[in-house]
């Protein structure tokens, strides 16, 4: 049996990955899709201080309550920073690190530093009254929809799920500073649908830190793909379980 901890991205809850903790669940495995500060049942927490520390440290604080080890730690989107961190600080719980369509950072890089295009978002929300919270996305036309959702029952529900996105999460550097981290294999899986423009995705490089063959992954769908392909993705996730 492994742990999967799956770490929801921007906007998001931990609701996103409901269609996925009972594959992984009927598989054997102990799953947690918590919701960090600031979205989904702990909205209510959001405010100008949330950054990417606090979701880092929410994220640690479970793995010590919890007593977690063997982690396979999924981080989805923005979470590819908050999981780099939590592994940087709890390295020897931490057996697979998963970066889901997610931003792959190096130390000291803030989320702009990844993904230019954020710079844009924090721009706009800095001329509203509230800029220090950026609202969700809008919805694309089809093949785009709602990150990558088309289908209108489910973008009506991911939408009713979403929340403002603190800006201080785009703004705080990661930190990677520990050689331990090197060690813990990881998996890419990329979303290859249709890409909103200005996505620039950064290349893997062919070797892993630990001196393994890098080890990516797509599937052909949209950002969402917890949603979009649940079953194809928990296969591959569940690939991430195997030595």
């Amino acid at each position: 049996m492994s742990t999967f901890l799956l770490v929801h991205g921007a906007w998001h809850s931990g609701r996103c990955w409901e269609r996925v903790v009972p594959l992984l669940e009927s598989a054997g495995h102990r799953v947690f899709a918590p919701s960090l500060t600031g979205y989904g049942d702990r909205a209510h927490l959001l405010g100008p201080e949330v950054g990417l520390d606090t979701h880092v440290a929410d994220v640690v604080k479970l793995i010590h309550e919890e007593n977690l080890t063997e982690v396979v730690l999924v981080g989805h989107s923005y979470a590819g920073l908050v999981v780099s961190s939590v592994a940087n600080e709890v390295p020897e719980r931490i057996a697979h690190l998963v970066y889901l369509d997610a931003m792959v950072p190096e130390h000291g890089e803030t989320a702009v530093d990844v993904q230019p295009m954020t710079q844009n978002l924090i721009d706009l929300a800095a001329k509203s009254d509230n800029d220090w919270r950026i609202p969700p996305l809008p919805e694309m036309p089809p093949p785009l929809g709602l990150f990558g959702v088309t289908d209108p029952a489910d973008v009506a529900w991911l939408r009713a799920t979403l929340s403002d996105q603190p800006v201080r999460c785009l703004r705080q550097p990661v930190r990677l500073d520990n050689p331990a981290v090197n060690s813990i294999a990881r998996t890419h899986i990329h979303c290859v649908g249709a890409e909103p423009e200005g996505i620039v995705r950064r290349p893997v490089p062919a070797t892993q830190p630990n001196g393994s063959p890098a080890r990516i992954r797509e599937l052909p769908t949209g950002h969402d793909c917890m949603i979009t392909m649940p079953a194809d993705l928990s296969e591959l996730l569940l690939e991430s379980t195997l030595r």
